[in-house]
């Protein structure tokens, strides 16, 4: 297994108390896989993330429990300068936002070249030629007479591209794309989907997507991770999610993508708001805005159930998991 993530934990002290942003996730990726991890904002995805890349802000954030191992080994264990030397070489990260994540006042190409003049030491001549190919690889027209320009001169696609380049530089065994088709329009998110799919393909890596959409993943995730309130409350292969959910939350993000079968009619949404990470709501989390929710549901934490109907393994955190499979 490429990497596992058992059990984590992440908080965050703020003056107003513990927030629990991350409570007991446990999710796994293999080569040439790819895990996607759904949820909407505030559920804990790109925490979780950060904690396997050794980003998070500490303080506030501490992780307070768990493992998270990579290729066998725990990277809680290891020193940070340890760490380092995995980030970007064995594992990496595309963010959501590339114009943020870009360094404004350096050209693309220093911010490419610098990956292996650090991590390979590189001259400035080669890695600036390593740069040229990497957008070459990503597919950004004119590589060699656009390596010089800055951020602000390219569109939100190409930027993203440079920062999927930036990603790739040192092939790592593992890639975490956090939203990386957010504010970028329907044609250009496909453009980025495909080119993840086919990079990925190419160099067998592993690849957790994160993303609060569900029609962003159906071509290219192998299976799927369903995030509330800081807990994975659905895993199952991307087509049996799909096909049948086995949780009321699932379903209700599944009803929320517009059809074209339903033109005309009003969306679906989910009722309510995400809970407060300061007081987390008694037994399920999903409670207050769950239409199937009974007493059960508001005293008793529902475990990880083995939903398994077929030899496809599957789970849910649902106490009424086989009504909601089956209705």
């Amino acid at each position: 297994m490429l990497l596992e993530v058992r059990d984590l934990h992440v908080e965050f002290h703020t003056r107003d108390g513990v927030a629990k942003a991350v409570n007991g996730v446990d999710y796994s990726v293999d080569a040439g896989e790819t895990l996607a991890v759904l949820g909407e904002s505030g559920s804990g995805k790109s925490v979780t993330a950060q904690a396997v890349m050794g980003i998070l802000d500490v303080p506030p954030g501490r992780i307070s429990q768990g493992e998270i191992l990579f290729q066998g080994q725990d990277l809680l264990k290891l020193k940070e300068d340890e760490r380092r030397k995995i980030r970007g070489a064995k594992m990496a990260m595309v963010f959501q936002d590339a114009l943020s994540s870009l360094n404004p006042v350096l050209s693309v190409g220093d911010q490419l070249g610098e990956m292996f003049q650090v991590h390979q030491g590189m001259s400035r001549k080669d890695s600036k030629a390593k740069a040229v190919e990497l957008m070459d690889r990503v597919r950004i027209p004119a590589a060699k007479e656009r390596v010089g320009q800055y951020p602000h001169q390219f569109s939100g696609g190409m930027r993203q591209r440079i920062m999927i380049a930036m990603a790739l530089a040192l092939e790592p065994e593992l890639i975490i794309a956090d939203e990386p088709t957010t504010a970028l329009d329907v044609t250009v998110q496909a453009q980025v989907m495909d080119l993840l799919a086919e990079l990925q393909r190419e160099l067998n890596m592993g690849l957790i997507l994160i993303t609060h959409d569900l029609g962003v993943v159906a071509d290219v995730a192998d299976k799927i991770a369903v995030m509330y309130a800081g807990r994975i409350v659905e895993q199952a292969p991307v087509h049996e999610i799909y096909k049948a959910p086995a949780h009321p939350y699932t379903r209700g993000l599944l009803d929320s993508i517009p059809r074209l079968d339903q033109k005309g009619q009003e969306l679906y949404a989910i009722k309510g708001l995400p809970p407060n990470l300061l007081a987390i709501p008694p037994g399920c989390a999903f409670n207050p805005r769950c239409p199937m929710a009974q007493d059960v549901c508001r005293t008793d934490v529902p475990p990880l159930y083995d939903v398994t109907e077929s030899p496809v393994k599957r789970s849910s955190a649902c106490h009424f998991w086989k009504e909601c499979l089956h209705g």
